[in-house]
């Protein structure tokens, strides 16, 4: 049980990915942490490895894997540092719109980029006013002809800013609300296409999250993903697929707090002993492992369903979400318990393993959204 029914090749992904974690980016995670500047050398090393190709098909460049290849990468480098691992995850959210919807040419075009790590991508639906409420949206794209004009903000983007290719949500029929969403691919350097500021953030600060502007943003019709009008499907079906990589992320930050914890109980002497033989500290290694397993488990499983192609598993990728980043948001609390008075300072890493934790809770879809999916799932299912 214990290698999760890997195959030869995924556990190949996972031991290069954990060396990368373990030899090259534990040891700046605290720097990047620190100047907050965006860790374009590790991008670097993790392009070379042809970890951004294990998502994407064989004919566009990649490995050929998926879901579950994605999960594993990103819960390896976030067991050393949750910031950079989502400046690698979110690459992965904002290139599944073309993998589920992109005609040929379009993934002919971006896919192959993207797998060799030459671009990072963005995923780009939040605004000031729609968080949860995603169909409240307003940055418009109105047709021209042959090309669309964008106009509106989308606020929070991880990878805003550094990402070259960007999906974006935008209104092409207001009167219609959800329904009159389109999603578009849109390139770093297209007129009228612009950043805000850098954000200040709590947690995950190695990675860049800013606001996107678009002021008569000329976009091409060619770069419409899917069809006019399917732009929230796009949305909700790629957080569908995407929702088990942030759990594998909660999965990997707690993981790194427990590894943490675990050495530090060993070193540490109280009462002329190891703090590792109380059992107090004990009882709570044993419940934070435990509950790192099942999430994992349950995280594993949901991406081997999303890579059959079951359909449906907004439900399942919802609780995989839930449960994962509360585990992970318990676990490094913990983390910091047992590290007492030293948890709280910052010359100790697990600190920073606390405050990256709190996000995995809030970002693509807060936990209160997730539990009304798992609830209005169930609601439905006794109906048929």
């Amino acid at each position: 049980m214990r290698d999760y029914l890997l195959t030869e090749e995924q556990r190949m992904i996972q031991d290069l990915a954990r060396k990368i974690a373990q030899e090259k980016i534990r040891p700046v995670a605290a720097k990047y942490d620190e100047t907050e500047e965006f860790p374009w050398e590790i991008m670097r090393i993790l392009a070379q490895s042809d970890l951004f190709g294990v998502f994407i098909p064989q004919e566009y460049g990649g490995l050929g894997g998926g879901v579950l290849e994605l999960a594993i990468v990103t819960e390896e480098l976030s067991r050393a540092c949750g910031g950079i691992a989502v400046c690698y995850a979110a690459t992965g959210l904002g290139t599944y719109p073309i993998i589920l919807f992109g005609n040929e040419e379009q993934k002919k075009k971006y896919l192959p980029l993207i797998a060799s790590g030459k671009k990072l991508a963005a995923f780009a639906l939040t605004e000031a006013g729609a968080g949860s409420d995603a169909s409240a949206i307003q940055t418009t794209a109105e047709k021209k002809g042959d090309y669309y004009l964008l106009n509106g903000t989308k606020q929070w983007i991880t990878n805003g800013g550094e990402a070259e290719v960007y999906t974006v949500i935008a209104l092409t029929d207001r009167t219609k609300g959800a329904r009159g969403a389109t999603a578009f691919i849109l390139e770093k350097g297209m007129e009228g296409f612009s950043f805000g500021k850098k954000e200040k953030k709590m947690g995950i600060r190695a990675s860049a999250t800013r606001e996107l502007i678009f002021n008569n943003c000329k976009v091409p019709k060619e770069n419409v993903l899917g069809k006019e009008g399917m732009g929230f499907i796009v949305a909700m079906k790629t957080f569908d697929v995407s929702r088990p990589g942030v759990a594998a992320q909660a999965v990997g930050i707690a993981q790194g707090a427990l590894d943490l914890a675990i050495e530090y109980a060993k070193e540490r002497k109280q009462f002329g002993q190891s703090i590792s033989s109380f059992q107090g500290i004990q009882f709570m290694l044993a419940d934070m492992a435990t509950s790192i397993a099942a999430a994992r488990a349950l995280i594993y499983t949901v991406c081997r369903a999303v890579d059959r192609g079951e359909k449906d598993i907004a439900k399942e990728s919802a609780m995989a979400k839930l449960f994962a980043s509360d585990v992970c948001m318990k676990v490094t609390t913990d983390a910091v318990q047992i590290f007492g008075g030293y948890g709280y300072m910052r010359d100790y890493p697990i600190e920073k393993f606390m405050r990256d934790a709190k996000i995995t809770q809030i970002y693509e879809g807060t936990n209160q959204i997730m539990r009304n999916i798992i609830a209005l799932n169930l609601i439905k299912e006794t109906l048929r």
